[in-house]
């Protein structure tokens, strides 16, 4: 569903990678062409394979960035939250996005198109810069997590990913971790199954590294579990 954005200028403001270098008048002069959508949760907002059409970055809200495998099975490749990029592979030489993104709860979304884009890299030489250095993290993330996770048990890749969400979204007033997923969404970020998910987070609330009510989890002591998996000194993932 697409809304005005002149209503949402402020939460534009508030992306950081356009509040560091964007100014409020350049906004407002091109707000007319900037899309505001609204995903309701499971809404698929982005599409593997479909034409590329700029980068979305999230208001508000969260959602899950995957990929499709073989047989049709899903791979999370990350979760994204407010401020958080999205599509910005497909960007630039690409003519179709390799990943889709699906809302995890309701989501507020602004879409810069390809022309958008465009113009901004070249008004705002910052901009590019900042753009450049964010490629040049998510590349080096990426390279950590592949040799990371061949070298992780079961039991070491859910561990990491649990911290990775700790770290990602950080905790509710009851200290447990702010987004709710489901056992196969963790499988499916950790490559595993969700039987193995349910296994470990069984072992490691019976060896109090955990607590977990449904879908909420909390880590009561972070240092505890990250000694789990200290020797892979993998604490990159942001």
């Amino acid at each position: 569903m697409l809304i005005s954005p002149h209503d949402y200028l402020d939460k534009l403001l508030k992306i950081k990678l356009i509040k560091d270098n964007i100014t409020k008048s350049y906004l407002q002069n091109i707000i007319d062409e900037i899309n505001i959508i609204f995903c309701k949760k499971g809404q698929q907002f982005l599409m593997e394979g479909a034409p590329v059409n700029g980068l979305f970055f999230i208001c508000t809200g969260k959602a899950k960035v995957l990929k499709t495998g073989i047989y049709g099975k899903e791979q999370i490749l990350r979760f994204v939250g407010e401020g958080d990029m999205i599509g910005h592979r497909g960007f630039g030489t690409s003519q179709k996005y390799g990943i889709s993104a699906v809302a995890i709860d309701d989501c507020l979304l602004c879409n810069l198109t390809n022309s958008i884009m465009e113009r901004m890299l070249k008004d705002f030489p910052s901009f590019t810069y900042d753009l450049m250095l964010f490629y040049a993290e998510e590349l080096n993330r990426s390279e950590n997590k592949v040799k990371a996770f061949a070298q992780m048990t079961v039991r070491e890749k859910v561990i990491d990913s649990l911290l990775y969400l700790n770290r990602k979204f950080g905790v509710n007033k009851k200290g447990y971790i702010n987004i709710k997923l489901s056992r196969k969404e963790i499988g499916d970020y950790s490559g595993t199954n969700n039987e193995q998910v349910i296994k470990i987070i069984s072992q490691l609330k019976n060896e109090g590294l955990i607590e977990a009510a449904g879908k909420q989890l909390k880590i009561p002591n972070i240092d505890s579990l990250k000694k789990e998996i200290i020797e892979h000194n993998f604490f990159l993932d942001t």
